[in-house]
């Protein structure tokens, strides 16, 4: 088949390079000249350590190097059965390239966007013909991540829907249908794993290294939360929470963090700046937490039973399956067990007298029991019984 890749930034060349890995025809478009060669040149360096890797021989790599055509000409998109785009988060702006694109592309061919945080109807409502329009949100580093999530707006049609997830799976990736709703399944759920960690920090309970080292060190996690910010970029984290903050009708459980934001305005964005929560200069410390560790349980368990309650509401509201939620937190995050299988063996009881302590505690809508959750502990339920 033939796929058409908008934007060639880290996103977009990454999802080429699958598209090519597998056998398609590419085509990777983006304005800039520039941009698509240090997108052959990135892409040319990643396929030269998977050969000395042993992933690829040199003839596989020079042949998915070839199925990839760079290009500043949409055009070159007409005979595409599946484009996608990978281009800045902002709707009007990608609203007019599908507006564009449509007018290019095939009757039949599938348009989509790997938005991770705007709203899959209003970004098909550009095109004439929404129901071949749909969300498909990858995972950064694109190549490595498994976890891709597919969101049918209202307006696409099940058989799009059908054949999306059929050239998702080919191109051998875990896939989960999402709701569209506001952060969809990873960034809906996952936001108490940074924002609660932030709210700990700004209480004075516990410094950055001490609140990771807890997220670790106790509960498994592969990253800290400050340091998994400072990886992603607190400049898109924070973007990404105030959109959802704002999708949510400023629903105060996803309300984005001063010290986030200060750090966003000093220009402290983590690694990619040389200094974010942490210092990433050659000569910096390390810092370290010496902390007990009867504070790390208090945080651990603090930040888990916000996840978890996170995780049962996206079940109440539909969102997705028990399975595709569990399957997203582990594939697209990489958490230790799905957060819902975790809640069950932690007590439901026990996560809900912790939220309702925290609720008594600060008197706010922050920290409310999810209706499912209330329900499955006055029923003595677990989640994969109900």
């Amino acid at each position: 088949m033939i796929v058409g890749v908008v934007g060639a930034g880290t996103m977009g060349r990454g999802i080429a390079q699958i598209a090519a890995t597998v056998g398609c025809e590419v085509f990777l478009y983006d304005k800039s000249e520039e941009a698509l060669e240090n997108a052959q040149n990135s892409l040319t360096k990643i396929l030269d350590r998977l050969i000395e890797k042993g992933k690829f021989t040199e003839t596989v790599a020079k042949e998915i190097i070839e199925r990839i055509t760079f290009s500043t000409s949409l055009s070159d998109f007409s005979q595409a059965n599946f484009v996608i785009e990978a281009i800045i988060e902002d709707l009007n702006i990608k609203k007019d390239l599908f507006s564009e694109l449509e007018t290019i592309v095939s009757d039949d061919c599938i348009l989509a966007t790997n938005t991770s945080s705007l709203s899959v109807a209003a970004l098909g409502a550009a095109c004439k013909n929404a129901e071949r329009f749909i969300g498909v949100h990858f995972f950064n580093p694109a190549p490595l991540m498994p976890l891709v999530e597919i969101i049918p707006a209202i307006s696409t049609s099940e058989e799009i829907l059908i054949r999306t997830k059929e050239i998702i799976d080919s191109w051998k990736k875990v896939t989960v249908i999402a709701k569209d709703t506001p952060g969809f399944i990873v960034n809906r759920v996952a936001r108490p794993f940074y924002g609660e960690a932030l709210r700990i920090y700004e209480e004075g309970i516990a410094d950055f290294a001490t609140i990771d080292a807890a997220m670790t060190e106790v509960g498994g996690f592969k990253m800290g939360p400050f340091t998994l910010m400072d990886y992603i970029g607190n400049d898109i984290n924070y973007a990404v929470t105030e959109t959802v903050f704002k999708a949510f009708y400023y629903d105060p459980r996803y309300k984005p963090s001063f010290t986030q934001r200060r750090h966003v305005e000093a220009q402290w964005l983590g690694k990619k700046s040389g200094r974010g929560y942490y210092d990433y200069s050659d000569n910096a410390k390390k810092t370290e937490s010496s902390a007990g560790d009867d504070l790390k349980a208090y945080i651990l368990n603090r930040i888990l039973v916000l996840l978890f309650n996170e995780a049962i509401d996206a079940v109440f509201w539909n969102v997705a399956t028990k399975e595709d939620i569990d399957l997203a937190m582990t594939k697209g995050v990489n958490y230790p067990k799905g957060l819902l299988e975790w809640a069950d063996e932690y007590g439901l009881s026990r996560i809900h007298n912790q939220i309702e302590e925290l609720q008594r505690l600060y008197g706010e809508d922050r920290y409310r029991p999810s209706p499912l959750l209330k329900q499955l502990v006055k029923n003595n339920q677990k989640i994969y019984q109900n």
